[in-house]
């Protein structure tokens, strides 16, 4: 349970809520496809995270003096075959879903479970590594915001619509928010380590600045959705989530230790849910 990092897997809640919020409000629900696409997303992140505490540690990210939370692969709590186990149960538990879904949806799912997968291991590990390459928060954008969202609406509607790519702009803000948190928090010993994650090769300054940028354009983006013409006034619920937001972003641009940017984490995790939760209630009303 330490290794799968329980509080990060919002990441993949938060986009399934929406989509199907999407779904909802185009009275295209179907509750099979969404707690499927729940399912597979859940599995995948926690395969996503195995992967990445093995890769980490066989590339000595994890130095004894990283200031982030426990990683069982560097402490020795198991072993990497212990832990490459659990990520390919994971990935089995993903691809069980991906069937089903591929047999309501077609072949499409294939292929966004074949790319959410390899994305996953080529996070942190095989050659090029691109989380070791500056390319973490763009992947995460995209996999965590506009796929998860528009592919979590396209196994229930059957097209994609114009609606959940919308829609999926600032959820892939809320959650590459997530991310950045985690790349300022470990940007001394990443350098040390030759991970040389966004934050690393932008510096501290920049990087809190993309963070408050992040959380900014998600409310910006929301606005400009209702004032566009694609969804009604209710999107505007996400404004109660702005204050779970203030904590964690005055932490970021202020704190240069561990403990306060570990609870930074928790808490833009925790904002990124609630946004998200806010923002599917908002588009299915």
């Amino acid at each position: 349970m330490l290794a799968a990092r329980l509080p990060t897997l919002t990441a993949a809640v938060a986009p399934v809520l929406v989509g199907s919020g999407l779904a909802v409000g185009d009275d295209r629900f179907a509750a099979g496809p969404a707690l499927a696409a729940l399912a597979g997303a859940v599995a995948i992140q926690v395969g996503a995270n195995l992967a990445n505490d093995v890769s980490d540690f066989r590339k000595g990210a994890d130095a004894a003096g990283r200031i982030g939370p426990p990683r069982v692969t560097q402490l020795g709590l198991l072993s990497e075959r212990q832990v490459l186990a659990g990520m390919w149960t994971a990935f089995s538990v993903a691809a069980l879903c991906g069937v089903y879904l591929t047999a309501v949806a077609g072949w499409p799912v294939v292929a966004i479970g074949l790319a959410s997968i390899a994305a996953a291991l080529a996070y942190s590990g095989g050659p090029w590594a691109f989380g070791y390459r500056g390319l973490g928060e763009p992947f995460t954008f995209v996999f965590f915001g506009l796929i998860a969202v528009g592919g979590t609406y396209y196994v229930q509607a059957g097209d994609w619509g114009g609606g959940a790519l919308a829609a999926a702009l600032p959820v892939g803000c809320t959650v590459t928010a997530i991310l950045v948190v985690n790349n300022v928090r470990d940007i001394e010993t990443d350098r040390a380590t030759g991970k040389r994650t966004l934050a690393v090769i932008v510096g501290r300054r920049w990087a809190r600045a993309l963070f408050a940028a992040l959380l900014g354009g998600a409310y910006a983006l929301t606005a400009a959705l209702w004032l566009a013409g694609p969804f009604e006034p209710g999107v505007l619920l996400v404004a109660a989530a702005l204050p779970l937001a203030a904590r964690p972003r005055l932490a970021v641009l202020r704190a240069t230790d561990g403990p306060p940017l570990n609870r930074a984490l928790r808490e833009t995790a925790r904002f990124h849910l609630l946004f998200s939760a806010l923002l599917a209630l908002g588009v299915a009303l």
